[in-house]
């Protein structure tokens, strides 16, 4: 394929987790996508687009890259000048991977050395993972460069630490009553202040202890009982882990949702997480029942993103 497409991602666990050593486990969502194309820059759209590759192209520069992992940034300079651009509907500031799949598209166009996602080692991963936080830092300030991996990959990955990362299989879909769905919160958040918020937390020791005993508990444990298809410990842990983020990541819970996240903790019905960082953008349900939780929801736009 010429224009090969780069789908958003779901970090269904380890928002904020992953930054203290937790487990993550994320995937590929293909209602989102993105692609580089050349065009006539014949639209404000395709124009801004171009514009802010041209800027990002000036921080490529100044990057030094290891040998293996070289861009080619003339050539990439050379197809801004002729009208290339990102031709993508992935929202931005939705926390789904927005900077993560253009920087993905970029590397697989541009690598001097080509990767192929079926054949990269676990190391190999490693690596590109640090190489990809380098590149994802121009949008973010830092990056872990776990976005555009997913991306990159698209495939579902398994964050076993900070340091490693692995391909992982998920349990296949199946049509039954439960779900995994997203709720638009229905406004824009931004990653920055929601990440300041968090280190500012981290300096009470009180936070510190919680989160590493109990956050990041539950969250390891949603992960391995999700993977084992284990859906009633699954679910023990999902209301612990929700219960926990109501308390403590109030201010990254977009106030349109509180009252929602709440029902849902009351009800049983179903249970509300952060997506990525919060303060808007989506927020992710779990559902046994959907048909009962869409009702409750009423009101709120949703994606459904997996059955079972």
């Amino acid at each position: 394929m010429n224009n090969p497409l780069f789908y958003a991602k779901i970090l269904l666990f380890g928002e904020y987790g992953i930054i203290e050593d937790s487990q993550g486990l994320t995937l590929p969502y293909s209602y989102y996508k993105g692609s580089l194309k050349f065009s006539d820059l014949d639209s404000d759209f395709i124009l801004k687009s171009n514009s802010s590759l041209k800027k990002y192209t000036e921080y490529l520069e100044t990057l030094e890259l290891p040998s293996e992992f070289l861009l080619d940034v003339e050539r990439l300079k050379n197809d801004i000048d002729k009208g290339l651009y990102f031709d993508s509907n992935i929202p931005q500031g939705y926390g789904v991977g927005s900077s993560g799949a253009l920087v993905a598209a970029v590397f697989s166009k541009y690598a001097i050395k080509k990767f192929e996602p079926e054949t990269i080692s676990k190391d190999e991963l490693k690596e590109l993972k640090k190489i990809f936080g380098l590149l994802e830092s121009y949008f973010h300030g830092k990056s872990s460069g776990i976005d555009p991996l997913i991306c990159f990959m698209n495939l579902p990955i398994l964050i076993e630490n900070k340091e490693s990362v692995d391909k992982v299989n998920i349990p296949a879909e199946e049509v039954g009553k439960g779900a995994i769905f997203l709720i638009d919160s229905g406004m824009v958040g931004e990653t920055g202040p929601m990440v300041q918020i968090f280190f500012e937390k981290m300096k009470t020791e009180g936070f510190r202890k919680t989160l590493k005993e109990e956050f990041i508990h539950y969250n390891n444990a949603c992960i391995h009982a999700f993977l084992k298809k284990e859906m009633n410990p699954f679910f023990r842990n999902l209301k612990s882990l929700s219960i926990w983020a109501y308390e403590h990541f109030k201010p990254m819970i977009p106030e349109s949702l509180y009252k929602a996240w709440k029902k849902g903790l009351d009800t049983n019905a179903y249970y509300l997480k952060l997506c990525g960082s919060g303060g808007g953008g989506y927020i992710l349900g779990f559902t046994k029942d959907y048909e009962k939780a869409d009702e409750m929801l009423s009101g709120f736009q949703k994606e459904v993103i997996y059955r079972f």
